[in-house]
């Protein structure tokens, strides 16, 4: 039933989807079910290109076990204020660790990401993370000063003098431009590479070729990022898959 727990019989209709390259959102039609909960179901899972039915099944029902034995430890946590179904942003927080993992992110780092990116007010303390993701503060401490290198999140004090860890729309775009201009030393290195080789040889050319895709790339990246700017202001739009329509 649409909104019910996945069966592994639908589980194992999602992996044999995923192997014939099918869309999400033509595998929920299919099956009844919303995108979301097959975006959800197979990013929390080894994603599109590692997503096992079986597995998913085993993992789904250790997670279950687990957050059952956990019940009476969280229910003296504070419960959401804000008229959200608790669970629900549970399971989002952790499909959205997921995704930042599999984009190369460090597990602790992207739940503390996942985590301030759920809040309305976009930061939190070190004391209400670490109330949060229930780990201690120097896991927080650490996971801050990554995210702060990454330009991903920044730090600034409240009216109590408390330091606070803040993500806002601003922020991706210094880390895209950050992204693009870490290419500047593959490329002057690349370059430097095909003058030590010798101009015309195919170390050398492949080494020019490299360079040259590098800054094609990264110029095209940062004049991208200068146009979209805007988008990350907007206070409501279209969504992404009304755009895409």
């Amino acid at each position: 039933m649409p909104g019910g727990r996945l069966s592994q019989q639908e589980r194992q209709q999602i992996a044999s989807g995923l192997a014939d390259g099918l869309a999400y959102a033509e595998i929920a039609r299919g099956l009844d079910r919303p995108t979301s909960t097959i975006t959800r179901e197979v990013s929390r899972n080894g994603g599109p290109t590692g997503y096992r039915a079986d597995l998913a099944h085993l993992a789904t029902e250790r997670r279950t076990h687990q957050r059952r034995q956990a019940k009476p430890r969280a229910a003296s946590a504070p419960t959401q204020s804000d008229g959200r179904d608790a669970d629900a942003v549970r399971e989002y927080e952790e499909m959205w660790t997921t995704v930042l993992v599999q984009q190369g992110l460090p597990k602790m780092m992207s739940r503390v990401l996942a985590c301030l990116y759920t809040t309305d007010a976009g930061s939190l303390t070190a004391a209400e993370l670490v109330r949060r993701l229930e780990v201690s503060p120097a896991s927080i401490s650490k996971a801050i000063t990554f995210l702060e290198s990454q330009k991903l999140v920044r730090r600034e004090r409240d009216d109590r003098r408390r330091e606070r860890y803040v993500v806002d729309p601003e922020l991706w775009h210094q880390s895209t431009v950050a992204s693009a201009r870490a290419n500047d030393q593959l490329i002057e290195v690349a370059r430097q590479g095909a003058a030590v080789l010798g101009p015309g040889t195919p170390a050398a050319v492949r080494l020019e070729n490299t360079a040259r895709y590098l800054r094609f790339v990264s110029e095209g990246l940062l004049r991208a990022a200068e146009q979209a700017r805007e988008v990350l202001h907007m206070t409501s739009g279209p969504s992404v898959t009304e755009e895409r329509a």
